[in-house]
């Protein structure tokens, strides 16, 4: 019998493999009451997204919020719900199918995952099924244009409390806001651009980002200023005056000041003031949802034909045009670079590491 000699004192080291997780920002799972209340229970218990002193906000959230807001919400919810489900996992879902597809299409032999910050699928449990199939590299891409800490921050808080339980961490990338890249603000005016071709341009355009506490710009986000920046570019894009277009805020929650001016007041006013038609885009949401289809197209709507407004168009989000699928792979091939991106290619000593600069962190693996 030949002798092979002693096993080895070590197991040979597992082949690089990458993943791109999209991260967005959650849905219930029905639109019922019960659904609702888990949901909300988990978001708004979120200290990144409520930062109020938890004595105070805990009591006031499950003893009088959750006991009442979930039948509202469920009701606005059924509004907008499709065959296949909540529209924000719908599209969630089709960009992560897109951009997979399109990353193979340039040779790259990736895992692309979605995961939701509230809701299912949670980050934890897709990272965790990442690190089953043998995952040692992920870039994380938060699909939100504009940092906050409300939105950026928390799934990046997310990702690190999975990582803090976890043995084994792989090496992570945390993409950043891409509110000034210049292939969402081409997509955005391709998205305008369609639109006003199919049924002409309305007197103004209004542009509705989520709004956020007004205190939140004096406690460090640049949200508010990154929102203005993309309405800027945007109309440069477009060749549009300054007063054809109006940048505001939506979602408006409780009694405290948020980030002006908001946009159903804007709507009213436009309204009275004479300006028979708007187009209304929300450039900060990457997929449509109960924000969009709801808040704005039917809300929104109805407040501005209510005030005297005769025609108003609301324009999708870009969710799965070809321009943002473009875009969104550019971004990716961009912060993924310096990984190998082929199952059967290991990484080279000295590789370099190189991003656009919009990497907000790094985590090496054990």
């Amino acid at each position: 019998m030949t002798n092979r000699g002693p096993k080895p004192p070590h197991r040979p080291a597992r082949r690089a493999r990458t993943a791109v997780l999209l991260v967005n920002l959650g849905t219930p799972d029905a639109p019922t009451p019960a659904a609702l209340r888990r949901y909300l229970a988990e978001f708004l218990a979120d200290r990144r997204v409520v930062e109020i002193p938890r004595a105070l906000w805990l009591p006031l959230l499950h003893g009088v919020i959750l006991r009442t807001r979930p039948r509202r919400s469920a009701a606005k919810y059924a509004g907008i719900w499709s065959p296949e489900g909540s529209p924000l996992a719908v599209w969630t879902a089709r960009q992560r199918d897109a951009l997979d597809a399109a990353l193979a299409a340039r040779g790259h032999e990736l895992l692309v995952r979605h995961a939701m910050r509230y809701g299912h699928p949670s980050i934890a449990a897709t990272l965790d099924a990442l690190a089953a199939e043998g995952v040692t590299r992920v870039l994380v891409l938060p699909l939100y244009p504009q940092y906050a800490a409300a939105t950026t921050a928390s799934a990046i808080d997310e990702v690190a409390r999975w990582a803090a339980r976890t043995r084994r961490v792989p090496e992570l990338r945390l993409g950043g806001p891409y509110h000034d890249d210049a292939g969402y603000i081409g997509a955005l005016a391709s998205s305008l651009e369609t639109h006003w071709r199919r049924r002409g341009r309305a007197e103004r355009l209004v542009l509705s980002f989520h709004g956020l506490p007004a205190r939140s710009r004096a406690l460090g986000d640049p949200y508010f200023d990154q929102c203005h920046e993309t309405a800027r570019l945007l109309r440069e894009r477009l060749g549009l005056a300054p007063e054809q277009v109006q940048p505001t805020f939506q979602s408006r929650f409780g009694r405290a000041r948020w980030l002006e001016p908001y946009t159903e007041p804007t709507l009213r006013a436009l309204a009275a003031a004479g300006v028979k038609g708007v187009d209304v885009m929300c450039p900060g949401f990457a997929a449509d949802c109960l924000e969009t289809l709801e808040e704005i197209a039917i809300e929104g709507r109805a407040a501005f034909l209510g005030g005297g407004g005769e025609d108003f168009r609301y324009v999708p989000c870009l969710n799965v045009d070809p321009p943002w699928l473009d875009a969104l792979t550019a971004l990716a091939e961009r912060q993924l670079q310096g990984w190998p991106t082929r199952s059967d290619t290991p990484s080279a000593p000295g590789e370099p590491q190189a991003s656009d600069g919009r990497i907000l962190a790094l985590g090496a693996s054990a």
